[in-house]
């Protein structure tokens, strides 16, 4: 791969144009709630924005207290493009959409790399779609930063923390991880599963979570143990599906919106 990892997506996940793209994600971080409790990590969706972009800016959008604090994203997401065992790097400098490009933070990155469960390959990253279409979003939040990214394939969830852990740094730090839910259920069905993966999640038990009840079980599995040893709580703040927002019922996917912090408002977020 070139020193620059190309927009894969864009014009069919998201907008393909500048203009258009910052009317689309202003648009949806305006309609989202607003906290003053910061979220040191969050779970977040990678649908096409018409399914998930609202669930997704529900999380965003409490990143606005810390625009110009944070200044490192640890970005997490399934691998849907290739089989891929433990987790990849890639070897790009930087992440490109229409808003610009993303710079990798190279020093993060040494300070994974001789993991055993850590691999070099790009071709996990060129049409994965689960980390790029959270960098729009990220790129209209925070001021400025350098992303860490992370494409997840099978492993175990202590190998997912054990990388967390070492980039967990302090408040100039946040945890994304990329994950939708259930696939292709009924409405109804759909609703009863994430219901059952978000009381998982919020109980930070990563073995409640079933194979088919999200596609990036393996990183939200990691997050939930290193959550634990941290003494951080999760919070459920958005839970919709493709039926509530842009498709039918019939056949759909779930979206949730997870963020974990400390449990007082006033402790520090590290």
């Amino acid at each position: 791969m070139s020193a620059l990892r190309k927009a894969a997506v864009a014009g069919t996940f998201y907008p393909a144009g500048a203009r258009q793209l910052r009317e689309v994600v202003a648009e949806y971080l305006a309609g989202a709630k607003r906290s003053e409790r910061v979220p040191k990590a969050m779970i977040v969706p990678h649908a096409g924005y018409v399914y998930s972009g609202s669930i997704a800016a529900s999380a965003y959008v409490r990143l606005t207290p810390v625009r110009d604090v944070i200044t490192r994203v640890v970005l997490l997401g399934p691998a849907h493009r290739v089989r891929l065992e433990g987790m990849a790097l890639s070897s790009a400098e930087a992440f490109e959409t229409p808003l610009g490009q993303v710079l990798v933070d190279q020093e993060a990155v040494a300070a994974i790399a001789e993991l055993p469960q850590v691999v070099v390959a790009d071709e996990a990253h060129r049409q994965e779609h689960s980390l790029e279409v959270h960098l729009p979003f990220l790129q209209e939040i925070l001021t400025d930063f350098r992303v860490v990214p992370l494409v997840v394939g099978h492993m175990g969830a202590e190998a997912v923390a054990q990388v967390l852990d070492i980039l967990w740094g302090g408040p100039e730090t946040l945890i994304v991880v990329s994950s939708d839910l259930s696939h292709y259920e009924d409405y109804d069905t759909a609703r009863k599963m994430d219901r059952a993966t978000s009381r998982a999640i919020e109980a930070l038990q990563p073995e409640g979570i079933g194979d088919t009840a999200a596609c990036g079980k393996y990183p939200v599995s990691g997050l939930l143990v290193e959550a634990r040893r941290r003494g951080l709580n999760a919070e459920t703040i958005d839970l919709r599906n493709s039926g509530d927002t842009a498709g039918p019922k019939g056949e759909v996917v779930g979206y949730g919106a997870y963020v974990f912090g400390p449990e007082s408002a006033s402790e520090s977020v590290v």
